[in-house]
């Protein structure tokens, strides 16, 4: 594993919660449309940035490794 994640959420699936941007706003930055998004499409692998994913209530947030594609979160089935 690498120590620089792709993120993303999906803004079709996100639902404005903030909780996001309110947990990790050193991460994370509302869209123009109060959406949350990652301030950098590669961020640096963090339990910060794992634990926002988890707690995203409708999982809009995904994590790939940057290196290799593998995908972090949410897990493989």
């Amino acid at each position: 594993m690498t120590d620089h994640w792709k993120v993303a959420v999906d803004p079709r699936v996100c639902v404005r919660t903030g909780l996001c941007v309110a947990s990790a706003p050193a991460e994370f930055e509302p869209d123009r449309n109060g959406r949350g998004r990652a301030r950098s499409e590669t961020l640096p692998a963090s339990e910060a940035v794992l634990e926002v994913a988890e707690s995203c209530p409708i999982e809009a947030i995904s994590i790939t490794d940057a290196d290799t594609g593998k995908r972090i979160f949410p897990p493989e089935p």
